[in-house]
């Protein structure tokens, strides 16, 4: 007679990706991974720096239209493409609402804290797309004032009456 061994389930799913002093990366009601104020971070801190390879921008429209969503502008020369393991900041989803802005200083891009920002709240900034094939890329932040597309703040009224909703307005 065999022993009757306990089944084994599918491990759980690893539920945090990485760290640093002010955020953990885990699963997000937003999107995918998301970022999470470790402790409360006062406005004006630099959370983490958005990292990744240095590109020229004929291979950045290569990419581009292969479907990196990780690209950000740098200079007129180069980009950055922060679609390498080293960027935690590239887990950092889309909000309309946001609570952190990039910010360029010199050719680093920065993650900067707008508002203070209490522990276990989800950090988001705005990606700032502009509106070609806005209606591709579809917002669940679920923000006060959430456009229904991730697209730059200049183009929210815009998108709104585009879509003939004011959902959201204050």
């Amino acid at each position: 007679m065999r022993p009757k061994v306990a089944r084994q389930g599918k491990a759980p799913a690893k539920t945090e990706v990485g760290r640093n002093e002010w955020l953990v990366f885990r699963r997000s009601g937003i999107h995918g991974i998301g970022a999470f104020a470790l402790v409360s971070i006062p406005s004006g801190t630099e959370v983490i720096e958005y990292v990744g390879e240095r590109i020229s921008k004929a291979e950045s429209l290569r990419r581009c239209e292969a479907d990196n969503q990780y690209i950000f502008h740098v200079n007129e020369e180069s980009d950055l493409d922060g679609n390498v393991d080293w960027n935690l900041a590239r887990y950092i989803n889309h909000g309309c609402s946001p609570n952190c802005e990039a910010e360029m200083d010199g050719e680093r891009i920065l993650i900067k804290a707008i508002k203070d920002i209490p522990p276990g709240a989800e950090v988001t900034f705005n990606y700032g797309y502009d509106l070609e094939d806005y209606r591709d890329h579809p917002c669940r932040c679920g923000q006060p004032g959430c456009v229904g597309y991730i697209v730059a703040e200049e183009f929210f009224e815009q998108v709104r009456r585009s879509s003939g909703t004011t959902l959201g307005l204050e």
